[in-house]
């Protein structure tokens, strides 16, 4: 073992750790020209591209703890990683590779499950991980806002109405307070005392 190894390891072993996510590609065929481009659009989405040997870069990946890619790690190896979601950086590969047919990618990691490349590239089709988290803040706060301003609305426009009627009116007479009045009994009517007929004759 030489001496630089166990500093470029533990290097990349960091690396790895730091990152959301895991590319492996394969870059035969890349010139300088095509690194420094693919280098700046990955640069773009919070991610980097690093060549490596394969045998620092799966004691890098074993050290991290992450799943083995042992059957992926051959030939002209170089590694994504980034400070942001996998779907940026993989749309960028796949269009990349569209254009220039390199690099190719072989394997990813993602949440501690290994990818083939399949499933990497069906991700390049997904929204950012921005993107969909604000599609899905749009869908649970659409509702509720409909909700709420529905609710209050009607309530709102009723108040006001009130409200104005309220000043508008004049003021309301007093009612009168009402007496209890008592009253005697009636005295008993004498019956009064009744003619005499005279006398017929």
């Amino acid at each position: 073992m030489r001496p630089e190894k166990p500093t470029i390891v533990e290097d990349l072993q960091k690396r790895l750790a730091d990152s959301p996510f895991l590319i492996v590609v394969e870059y035969g065929g890349m010139n300088v020209e095509h690194f420094a481009e693919l280098r700046t659009r990955l640069g773009g989405v919070g991610a980097g591209l690093t060549v490596v040997k394969n045998t620092f870069l799966r004691r890098s990946i074993k050290d991290a703890g992450l799943p083995e890619l042992d059957a992926h790690l051959n030939g002209q190896t170089a590694f994504v990683v980034g400070e942001k979601d996998i779907c940026a950086a993989a749309k960028v590969l796949k269009t990349f590779s569209a254009e220039f047919e390199k690099p190719k990618i072989r394997a990813g990691i993602l949440d501690n499950s290994v990818l083939d490349t399949a499933q990497v590239i069906a991700l390049a089709d997904l929204p950012s991980k921005e993107v969909l988290q604000a599609q899905l803040l749009g869908l649970l706060l659409s509702p509720a806002t409909k909700l709420v301003r529905t609710l209050n609305e009607p309530g709102a426009s009723l108040a006001r109405v009130l409200a104005a009627i309220a000043e508008k009116a004049p003021a309301a007479p007093a009612a009168p307070v009402a007496e209890v009045v008592v009253e005697a009994p009636a005295a008993p009517v004498e019956a009064a005392p009744a003619e005499e007929s005279p006398a017929a004759e």
